[in-house]
């Protein structure tokens, strides 16, 4: 009897599990090497170890890149609803806050275990502590060389996500390797993480939480807002709105364009009703200092940094702030910039430039808001490539 053709999935986080998952169900051997002691570790502390799967809400417009319409066609192969198909059969039942779907039991760490136990029941082989080093095409096989051994598969899967992430082997070698094959990388830049702010005083505010509408401006346009509960750091600002700016703020500082943001701590005021609401406290309580006026409105530590403000009333609504730099890769949820995706196929992701090279998950240049977007990213294009790479090679 013939051997199955076989597909090799580099990375054994989300996109490479789903994909070795699918690859097999659709007729191929499959051999999943990681180069981390077990599969599945970033998978572990998404969501703050909780794992946001996905969003009710999913939608193609809502992802960025270079060309965000490339995710259209994946989606539609593999929608939200096909996914949410895919976790009841894996036994992962979901709960709905307001439409960020999670794990009913809230824990991350098992999502990587239920995918084990499928891939195993479906023979996959999952190879760990396997660092791939080179990979090359041979005499109509592909060779995936890694320090002591060298695989030989009809098809490639690399998936091996991107740099962001302080889990360990989250080194952005997928990077290379794609290079080393031909392909062009859109510079890998921090996106989802906080924003370093030039001044010194921000160790007055650090560990305010309050909500707050988030306004980024490039180059003196406004770009960007968000609204929501931002956490005030000793390094400048963070928390979800800030991370849903942070890609695009870390791809202009690339640029070298002026990024600042304004922080409108009433967001559901205008400056207007502010100094309205002032005054009108004023005129009752005349024997008020001015901080005691703020007293309830505004947290205590927000309170003095506002006072020493040239123009306080401004700065409750439009509170100015020079962005620097991103907190980082180790602090990022995920990257923006990757594999370009004008050189991949949007219906099969396979490589434009290499027959029987597929690319899904982190390392395309393609990422999404916070909310469960990337992470149905991940099964989607895993799941795409996984089947589309099995299909070819039988």
């Amino acid at each position: 009897m013939d051997k199955k053709p076989q597909v090799i999935v580099v990375g054994g986080g989300a996109a490479g599990l789903t994909a070795g998952i699918m690859a097999a169900r659709n007729g191929a051997a499959v051999t999943i090497l990681e180069q981390n002691e077990k599969p599945g570790r970033k998978i572990c502390v998404t969501g703050n170890g909780r794992c946001n799967l996905t969003n009710q809400e999913m939608s193609w417009e809502k992802f960025h890149g270079q060309n965000p319409a490339f995710v259209r066609d994946i989606l539609s192969q593999f929608s939200l609803e096909d996914t949410l198909k895919f976790f009841d059969e894996l036994g992962i039942v979901v709960t709905d806050k307001k439409g960020w779907l999670y794990p009913r039991g809230g824990q991350a760490k098992y999502i990587p275990e239920l995918l084990l136990l499928k891939a195993r029941s479906l023979k996959v082989k999952i190879k760990t502590r396997e660092k791939v080093q080179k990979i090359y095409r041979e005499q109509d096989l592909w060779k995936v060389q890694t320090e002591g051994w060298t695989y030989e598969g009809a098809a490639v899967i690399l998936a091996n996500g991107s740099k962001a992430s302080s889990v360990q082997g989250a080194d952005g070698s997928g990077y290379v390797l794609a290079r080393e094959l031909g392909h062009h990388i859109l510079k890998p830049l921090p996106a989802l993480t906080g924003l370093k702010v030039k001044g010194n005083f921000f160790s007055a505010w650090a560990g305010v939480r309050t909500d707050c509408k988030v306004t980024l401006w490039i180059d003196g346009t406004e770009t960007a807002s968000e609204t929501g509960e931002i956490q005030l750091t000793d390094y400048g600002i963070s928390g979800i709105p800030v991370f849903q700016i942070s890609g695009m703020a870390a791809r202009a500082l690339e640029e070298k364009r002026k990024v600042s943001v304004t922080l409108n701590f009433f967001p559901e005021y205008t400056e207007k009703n502010i100094q309205e609401l002032l005054t009108k406290r004023e005129k009752e309580y005349p024997e008020l200092s001015r901080t005691e006026r703020l007293l309830g409105l505004l947290p205590d530590k927000l309170i003095k940094v506002i006072l020493k403000q040239k123009d306080p009333y401004r700065a409750m609504t439009a509170f100015p702030l020079e962005i620097k730099e991103t907190s980082g890769f180790e602090q990022a949820q995920v990257c923006t910039g990757g594999v370009d995706t004008g050189e991949v196929d949007p219906e099969t992701l396979e490589s434009r430039l290499h027959k029987g090279l597929y690319f899904a998950g982190e390392l395309l240049d393609i990422d999404g808001p916070c909310g469960g977007y990337n992470l149905q990213w991940a099964w989607s294009s895993g799941a795409v490539a996984g089947i589309h790479a099995a299909k070819e090679i039988r």
